[in-house]
């Protein structure tokens, strides 16, 4: 729905006047919602993803836990060679995890707060705006 407005005219009345104001101050507020929904949920969506690495991270700590354990035993068991496999598996698993959780906690930071930024400062310079144009 896209209204064409009239061009400004001396001679037209507060009524029209108030009336252009109104419109005006509508279309502004609902572009002013839009831009705030759409901040935080590009927010949403970094904080989501820096969540399900975390997840995936703690699972592989799981592994990293197996691994560990059968490290432990097969150390207990003496045998040299299946030692070192099970240790350079385990290293292997701690160097993922650890960087899984860093990026996974990366990502929350930059999603967090999800707080539409760019939307409130354009609302306040609008406010400012109106403020100086109505002292004029």
């Amino acid at each position: 729905m896209t209204t064409h407005t009239a061009p400004p005219n001396p001679e037209r009345s507060l009524g029209q006047l108030v009336s252009d104001l109104s419109e005006q101050t509508s279309r502004l507020v609902r572009a002013e919602i839009d831009l705030a929904k759409a901040e935080v949920t590009g927010r949403l969506k970094l904080v989501g993803a820096g969540a399900g690495l975390l997840a995936v991270a703690g699972l592989l700590a799981l592994y990293l836990l197996a691994a560990l354990i059968a490290t432990a035993i097969i150390v207990l068991d003496l045998w040299l060679d299946l030692w070192l496999a099970a240790l350079i598996v385990t290293v292997v698993l701690l160097l993922v995890v650890l960087v899984l959780a860093l990026l996974g906690l990366k990502s929350l930071k930059k999603g967090n707060p999800p707080t539409p930024a760019r939307a409130i400062e354009n609302v306040q310079q609008d406010v400012a705006a109106v403020k100086e144009g109505v002292q004029r």
